[in-house]
C-alpha cells in the first residue's frame, strides 16, 4: 500500500509540474481537434498538487 501511495504521489507531482511548465512555456494542447484552454491548467495545478501531498501524507502514515 505504501509503494502504491508513493507512486501515485509522484505521478500527481509530475502532472502538476507539466501544467506549470505549460503555463510558463505557453504550450498549446489539442485533443481530437479541441484546443485545451490555458485556464484549465490553473485549475489542474492546485488539484494535482493537493492529491500529490495527500498521497505522500498517507504513505507516511502507512509506515506506522
Amino acid at each position: 500500500m505504501r509503494a502504491y501511495l508513493q507512486i501515485t504521489g509522484f505521478i500527481f507531482g509530475v502532472v502538476m509540474l507539466g501544467h506549470v511548465l505549460r503555463l510558463i512555456l505557453h504550450w498549446q494542447v489539442q485533443l481530437a481537434g479541441w484546443t485545451v484552454p490555458m485556464w484549465l491548467s490553473w485549475v489542474a495545478i492546485p488539484l494535482a498538487g493537493t492529491l500529490c501531498v495527500w498521497a505522500f501524507r498517507l504513505a507516511g502514515n502507512a509506515r506506522r
